[in-house]
């Protein structure tokens, strides 16, 4: 899928059907037609746009005479067996002398809240500003997807006070195996920063340098968020697996000891069955109604010295 914004002379972006000077093209999923006219049509290697296709791309520059491609990843949201998952995927922007391209497999929030106007002072033909602007959001998002995964995890640890599951230990698995992809993901991201700080059409004016400077600041923020988060949901995972396993025990110890309480009746009323004489209050008329008594002071009994012994 092809889309084509253009900022008009007031700042407000406008949706076009053909490619002028100045105007961004989002592509999403593109196909292999796609990829061709626009290749073909802005004179631009063609596989600069495939490379944003590949799921395991990884972050870097490359530069060709007419265009430069910078690949970053940033990240998604999915649900996934009705619970939100976090992964990365990569974003390719390429940007030409008068064009700037973005290309992903998905459609990313970071560019929704370019298309929806939801970032301000933005203008499409200035395509290095742009490209800084969209750096700056994929840090912002990195650092809001981390707190979510944070505040998840601080929800479930609650959950397994009380669990005997392993629901909730997987759920912090998968939190875990986000935090990965984010780590990976981010200090890939953060070797693309430090080259495109060297890169002097990046950094000719001040206020472009101050941006990406703050999307550096900002990357490695995140990068020790993940480092934090990660130390603390793998101890938290040990201590919650002991915990789930200890109240396994507890519980076996009071099933155990019910079931000893239990017998006692069992076994009493089992021996005084048997057809032998000798049986305590025979011939007594209040002999059932004393044999019970004594039944249940034994199991009383048994109770309340289970209970010192901390079985209930």
């Amino acid at each position: 899928m092809i889309t084509i914004y253009r900022s008009n002379a007031d700042g407000i972006l406008e949706n076009i059907d053909s490619i002028e000077q100045g105007s961004w093209i989002n592509m999403v999923d593109p196909s292999k037609e796609e990829i061709l006219l626009i290749s073909q049509r802005l004179n631009i290697p063609q596989d600069f746009i495939p490379a944003a296709l590949d799921e395991e791309e990884g972050s870097r520059i490359e530069f060709e005479d007419n265009a430069t491609l910078v690949i970053v990843d940033i990240p998604f949201t999915e649900i996934d067996d009705n619970s939100l998952t976090y992964d990365t995927y990569p974003l390719a922007i390429i940007y030409t002398e008068n064009i700037i391209i973005t290309v992903c497999l998905k459609n990313s929030p970071v560019l929704l809240d370019f298309a929806h106007e939801k970032v301000p002072s933005f203008y499409t033909f200035k395509k290095v500003r742009f490209m800084l602007q969209i750096l700056y959001r994929i840090s912002n998002y990195y650092l809001l997807y981390l707190r979510q995964i944070n505040k998840k995890s601080l929800l479930i640890e609650k959950t397994l006070y009380k669990s005997l599951r392993n629901r909730e230990l997987i759920q912090l698995f998968a939190l875990q195996k986000s935090l990965v992809y984010f780590s990976t993901s981010l200090k890939s991201n953060d070797l693309t920063l430090e080259k495109l700080l060297k890169q002097e059409i990046l950094t000719k004016y001040d206020e472009d340098r101050d941006i990406l400077e703050d999307v550096i600041i900002e990357n490695k923020q995140a990068i020790e968020m993940c480092s934090i988060y990660d130390n603390v949901l793998q101890g938290t995972m040990n201590v919650f697996a002991s915990i789930i396993s200890n109240n396994q025990n507890q519980v076996m110890k009071y099933l155990t000891s019910v079931t000893i309480v239990i017998s006692i009746p069992t076994l009493i009323s089992g021996m005084l069955g048997m057809n032998v004489g000798g049986i305590p209050f025979f011939d007594h008329p209040n002999g059932f109604f004393n044999m019970c008594l004594i039944v249940t002071l034994i199991t009383i009994g048994a109770i309340m010295y289970l209970s010192k012994k901390d079985m209930f």
